[in-house]
């Protein structure tokens, strides 16, 4: 497999700093402001930062060295303090949201703890796995009710989805990297020489079966939305850290990498966890949605070839990426 240069410590702290600075001006430019708005922002650059940071390398031998298997319990206890001050502060403190903030973080890691000294692809890890899906996407109810909302009200339940996102990566980063020590995730942010080749043709290829596809199953229609490329590059931030590196964290460097221990078959699990990737999708733009549930998997099968050939999900995460944005640029969905 090809070297790697993955970004250090200070790198990454850089990046975060950057990433987190533009997001806070550009909220600030949007009128953001008062005690909610720092306790939001609080609570968004802690949960990012330790995101990015166990992208960095060295960091998660580190915490391990330092804190053993404590460290998961003391991300978990850090996370769940971050939440109370983003309730406190945004004046939307019950005991039903703490109580379900507490149950995400909490109940994932007691699993993950019981689990601690068996070997990769438990009972406990693919539950951990479906909880924290269900947790960020559940589905639909004739209530129409969001926990994603119900848990981040503020400012207006806009950042309801971002933040759950980020809370069950923190969650979930907890359990299987600092309790269970997962290896082969590839959680890492980085680049190798050979990488340009297997994300372009990943991308390339991808477009070429997909496109023609959706647009034959009247999923997809090819409509330009040209006044919206000035956003182009905060876009494409949002759908890269926010949606394709979370996911492909979950799908592939842990659901596809778990699979294919358990069957003793790379093939198998790449298949079997592009499948699942696919069916994950069902709920999107109304249920039962096939049609998604097609493109997702043929989908799935390329990020997760990616991820095989360069044991990155940040390639694999660049690929979704490019597809979502090129998606959301180029074409209506009908």
């Amino acid at each position: 497999m090809p070297t790697t240069r993955q970004l250090g410590l200070f790198s990454m702290l850089g990046l975060w700093a950057i990433l987190t600075l533009t997001g806070m001006l550009y909220s600030v430019w949007l009128g953001y402001s008062g005690r909610a708005y720092a306790a939001t922002l609080t609570a968004f650059a802690f949960l990012f930062l330790i995101m990015l940071l166990f992208a960095a390398r060295g960091v998660e031998t580190s915490l391990a060295t330092r804190f053993g298997a404590g460290a998961g319990h003391l991300l978990g206890a850090a996370l769940f303090l971050v939440y109370l001050i983003y309730a406190l502060g945004t004046d939307s403190f019950t005991v039903g949201r703490a109580a379900t903030a507490a149950a995400l973080v909490f109940i994932p890691l007691s699993v993950a703890a019981s689990a601690e000294r068996k070997p990769a692809g438990t009972w406990q890890d693919f539950c951990i796995i479906a909880g924290i899906w269900v947790a960020v996407k559940p589905f639909p109810n004739r209530w129409g009710f969001s926990m994603s909302h119900w848990l981040w009200p503020f400012p207006g339940g806009r950042l309801a989805y971002v933040m759950t996102i980020l809370l069950c990566v923190n969650v979930t980063l907890a359990a299987f990297v600092l309790l269970r020590r997962i290896d082969g995730i590839g959680y890492s942010i980085g680049w190798s020489r050979r990488w340009s080749f297997f994300i372009g043709a990943s991308f390339l290829a991808l477009a070429l079966i997909a496109i023609p596809l959706g647009i034959g199953m009247h999923f997809i229609q090819f409509e330009p939305q040209w006044w919206e490329w000035k956003s182009l590059p905060l876009t494409a931030l949002g759908i890269l850290f926010f949606t394709a590196w979370p996911e492909e964290f979950l799908f592939r460097g842990l659901l596809q990498n778990l699979l294919s221990r358990v069957s003793k078959s790379e093939i198998t699990g790449w298949w079997t966890a592009s499948v699942a990737f696919g069916f994950s999708h069902i709920t999107n733009l109304g249920f039962p949605n096939w049609r998604y549930v097609v493109l997702a998997t043929i989908a799935g099968i390329f990020y997760g070839w990616t991820w095989r050939r360069t044991g990155s999900i940040f390639a694999s995460a660049l690929v979704h990426a490019a597809v979502d944005t090129t998606w959301h640029f180029l074409f209506r969905t009908l």
